[in-house]
């Protein structure tokens, strides 16, 4: 007789797989407890790994962020020492037995990886791996990446048991991820949205004459953006395509200055038009001659708010996390304080230009309703002594200061027509070099080379950019049409004491200082303004034309009563 139920009774083997499955969801809790101790991505994403390697006792661990373009963009591994991933090189891009979860998002479990038929072997020092588990990620419903777990301690086989644990795992791992992700584009628009902020504050906050409005928007943007580069472009004009005014960031200045072809991309985008993503092609054709591998991805928009046709390009090097949708969404945010502050500012200088030119004509009224009628007056009445006074030496100086009563009436009046004559627009000063520039180089094959640093607007005196003008088109035209040179590059900057202007060249130079009106005119003007003239160009090796205006010392005609040069 047998006694008891069959289905009661526990061999050994039973009790090894409940306390396994004990185990098992032991370690589940704890992976859950893991993943929850932190927000940021990183961390969450590199405690996944950890937490899935140790559930299923896996020697190896990695998970693949699969990326807009279907291959894997980020690739993050345990298990392996630092030595071993510099050997190995390029993190994997989604091929063979891995590209096999990406394009079919289910569990895989296999014996031996190296025998599957997509298996397309290992890089050259990397290390065997033979059991393997594979499970995707899923956020509501989209794959988000994969767990790929190898070499199973005790060299076993991953079990089914494993995999349920992992898939579990993989499971709350959406959930923590999603998480992360939400907290991280939360405190992306937050930095973002400080970084448009604090340039609008700066903007209309710091004084004209101790900045420059571009340099300290690609400041602002490089930071906001979490870039590394940052360049504000401008159209040249003269179909001429773009050129660099201003960058900061990684190799910064070797992007100033220089210009590039225009892209068919740019024609139709507007401020409101959403940002473009550049490839690395775009970025070497609007920015030629650039140091190599500097950023490989840009996004680019347009700058409203400066009057000229301006973009703001952000760039990122490889190893930089892609552009996220918040990235995109938050350029347009930028751009639009930005925009509103350099908006404002047009306007406040329109007004206090509006309220120069109201000065100088109640000045021209003054001067002709009182000043020249008084001085007039006086002639007359001084005129009127002749017949009182018949010495001829008092005679001869009445007649004296009479003409020059009459020189200083006529100047007065030169004055006043000077006053009333001047333009009740005008372009600003770096706008003005610009155009020139482009001016003198159309019909030319050399592509110009133009750096502008400093608060140039702030600090030139109107009285001497006329004569910075002249010289400048004078030593350019002087390049173009005797140097002979491949390359031509204009300096101007504003320093605290002084305004240098150089002109370099890498033409045929020459051994004495040719006798031309041109050059004798360009000294004569910079000892105008009280600065200097410097040429040197030694035989062969070009010619640097070097201008040094000082910013201390006061012109020699006010600018109010200055006439153009």
């Amino acid at each position: 007789m047998v006694t008891g139920s069959q289905h009661e009774s526990v061999t050994p083997h039973d009790q090894t797989i409940t306390a396994t499955s004990a185990a098992g969801i032991g370690n589940l809790l704890a992976a859950f407890e893991s993943m929850a101790d932190d927000i940021d991505l990183d961390t969450v994403l590199e405690r996944v790994i950890s937490a899935a390697c140790q559930l299923v006792d896996a020697h190896y661990g990695a998970l693949g962020v699969i990326g807009p373009n279907g291959t894997l963009g980020q690739f993050i591994t345990v298990g392996l020492q630092d030595d071993h991933i510099k050997r190995i090189g390029s993190p994997p891009q989604g091929h063979g037995v891995l590209g096999l979860l990406v394009s079919e998002p289910r569990p895989l479990r296999l014996q031996d990886l190296r025998h599957h038929d997509r298996a397309t072997g290992f890089p050259e020092r990397h290390p065997q791996m033979g059991s393997f588990l594979g499970v995707p990620i899923r956020i509501h419903g989209t794959v988000f990446g994969n767990l790929y777990l190898t070499e199973k301690n005790g060299e076993e086989d991953f079990t089914d048991t494993d995999e349920k644990l992992l898939i579990a795992l993989a499971a709350a791992a959406g959930v923590a991820i999603e998480n992360s992700r939400l907290f991280h584009d939360s405190t992306r628009r937050t930095q973002w949205l400080e970084g448009g902020l604090n340039a609008a504050h700066e903007l209309l906050e710091q004084p004209d004459d101790a900045r420059n409005d571009l340099e300290l928007i690609a400041h602002h943007a490089l930071h906001a953006s979490r870039s590394d580069l940052t360049v504000v472009l401008r159209d040249f004009g003269q179909q001429r395509g773009l050129i660099c005014e201003a960058a900061d960031g990684v190799n910064a200045g070797a992007f100033i200055g220089q210009s590039g072809a225009d892209n068919v991309q740019l024609d139709g985008l507007t401020a409101q038009s959403p940002p473009l993503l550049l490839t690395e092609e775009d970025i070497n054709q609007l920015l030629p001659g650039a140091p190599p591998a500097t950023i490989s991805t840009a996004l680019l928009t347009r700058l409203a708010g400066t009057g000229e046709r301006q973009f703001l390009l952000f760039g990122r090097p490889a190893e930089f996390p892609p552009f996220s949708d918040v990235d995109h969404e938050m350029v347009t945010s930028f751009t639009s304080h930005v925009a509103l502050s350099l908006e404002l500012l047009r306007v406040h200088r329109q007004r206090e230009q509006e309220a120069v030119f109201g000065d100088r004509d109640r000045i021209a009224r003054d001067l002709h309703d009182l000043v020249i009628q008084r001085l007039f007056a006086a002639g007359l009445s001084i005129q009127s002594l002749h017949k009182y006074l018949p010495d001829a030496e008092a005679l001869e100086r009445i007649e004296a200061v009479t003409v020059e009563l009459d020189a200083t009436i006529r100047e007065l009046r030169d004055t006043i027509y000077s006053l009333r004559s001047i333009p009740q627009s005008t372009q600003t000063f770096t706008s003005s070099i610009f155009t020139l520039v482009a001016r003198v180089f159309d019909g030319h094959d050399l592509q110009p080379v133009l750096h502008l640093a400093g608060p140039l607007d702030a600090t030139i005196d109107p009285a001497w950019a006329d004569h910075v003008r002249a010289i400048l088109l004078e030593g350019l035209s002087n390049a173009l049409r005797h140097a002979g040179a491949r390359s031509i590059t204009t300096t101007l900057q504003a320093l605290p004491d002084r305004l240098e202007l150089r002109i370099t060249d890498d033409g045929s130079g020459f051994e004495q200082t040719p006798s031309r009106s041109g050059l004798a005119n360009m000294r004569r003007r910079a000892e105008l303004c009280g600065g200097t003239l410097t040429i040197s160009s030694p035989p062969g090796r070009g010619t640097d034309v070097l201008v040094t205006v000082p910013l201390t010392s006061s012109p020699t005609v006010l600018p109010l009563l200055a006439p153009s040069a």
